[in-house]
């Protein structure tokens, strides 16, 4: 199994916005794509940071879901609610 991570903060009192478009339109994009196993998103409502975390089968399906242009128009939906650009990070789930 494998996850990306993904870093990010949002604008001052965008962060209830972030996480609707993230459950009503992100979640669901990601359902439909091969190899999609399952997402969180983790945030602090503090410091506007947030940890979004999806699982997928095999790298390979993670690795797909990059080049078919998926991931950059999930990000799309909410980067105009970002502070800067997130920070993207692929793991082996070892565990």
């Amino acid at each position: 199994m494998h996850a990306r991570v993904i870093l990010g903060k949002v604008q001052f009192n965008k962060q209830d916005e972030a996480i609707n478009i993230y459950k009503e339109s992100v979640v669901p994009a990601a359902k439909e794509q091969k190899g999609f196993m399952s997402m969180n998103l983790l945030t602090d409502l503090d410091t506007n940071k947030f940890i979004s975390i999806t699982f997928w089968e095999t790298e390979n399906d993670m690795i797909a879901s990059e080049s078919s242009g998926y991931l950059q128009e999930q990000l799309g939906k909410i980067a105009a609610l970002f502070v800067g650009p997130p920070t993207i990070q692929n793991y082996v789930v070892s565990h």
